[in-house]
This record gives C-alpha cells, sequence and structure tokens, in this order.
C-alpha cells in the first residue's frame, strides 16, 4: 500500500483515537486511552496517510534538549508488517535530531510479562536500535511492569 507520512502537527487526537480503539491488545486500558487522547492534540504528531486515510501515527513528547520519547504510536491492525511504523519512526527521528536531540526513548509492557503482542513490540523497537534500559514494576503498577528503551539518535 502507498502512504505518506506528514507533520509534525498538533492537534491530531480525532484523527489518532480510532487507531487506538482499533488495537485492544495494545490499548485496552480505558484511562489510559482517555490519558493519550487528552495529551495528544498539544504533542507533535506525524501522521501515516494511506487512501486519504490516517492508517497510523506517532507522538513524541520532548522531556528536556536531550532527550524525547515515542509517546504513543499505533498503527490500524490491518497495515501492520507494510514498514508503516518505519516510516513513522524514521520521520520522527529525523525532526528530532535536526531540533538537536540526542536521545529517544520509548516505555512498552516489560518482558517479566508473557504477553506475546508486547514481545512483538518490543522486537519492533530492537529492530529500530532500540535498547532496553530497565524494567520499572512502579511506573505503572505491579501488574503491568514498564520497560524503558532508548536510543541515541
Amino acid at each position: 500500500m502507498d502512504f505518506n507520512i506528514t507533520g509534525p502537527q498538533l492537534g491530531k487526537a480525532t484523527d489518532c483515537l480510532p487507531i487506538l480503539h482499533s488495537l485492544p491488545e495494545w490499548f485496552g486500558i480505558p484511562a489510559a486511552v482517555a490519558q493519550y487522547a487528552s495529551e495528544i492534540d498539544g504533542l507533535p504528531t506525524f501522521l501515516a496517510v494511506g487512501s486519504d486515510q490516517v492508517i497510523g501515527f506517532a507522538t513524541l513528547k520532548q522531556h528536556n534538549t536531550y532527550s524525547a520519547e515515542v509517546y504513543v504510536m499505533g498503527i490500524l491492525p490491518t497495515m501492520h508488517h507494510q514498514g508503516i511504523g518505519r516510516e513513522l519512526l524514521l520521520a520522527a527521528q529525523d525532526w528530532l535530531k535536526a531540533q538537536a536531540v540526542e536521545y529517544l526513548q520509548v516505555k512498552t509492557l516489560g518482558p517479566s510479562d508473557s504477553d506475546l503482542n508486547y514481545a512483538r513490540t518490543r522486537a519492533f523497537y530492537e529492530a529500530m536500535g532500540f535498547r532496553p534500559l530497565e524494567e520499572f514494576k512502579q511506573i505503572w503498577d505491579e501488574h503491568n511492569p514498564c520497560l524503558v528503551m532508548f536510543k541515541r539518535l
């Protein structure tokens, strides 16, 4: 499928929310989805657009001069494994480098939880050059261990 990456843009929560709802395996906690939706509008967001439809997005949060985070990212399930996530991250990384950001992090469910969907997520980020830093049980809660991954831009 042909698609284009646009961004970064603000005010894109209405484009991203349907994608989050299409991914209950990753975004099944309603309070977390509501939190993402409330913050996306104020954060730089890259969109993947194919056939006049948003098929994926990546929203960033800059923590300081040197570091930023992939705050939330999602691709429509029917569009997985087509290079969309890779292209979104590459566009985001290029933009962050132009802002002189040196490090990019992402938080995901840690490997002490056996969820296979998140094992695929971790494998994707590792293939994109991210490395695991540490798993924390205090960031989310003891039932959702948070793995912090990072890469140098």
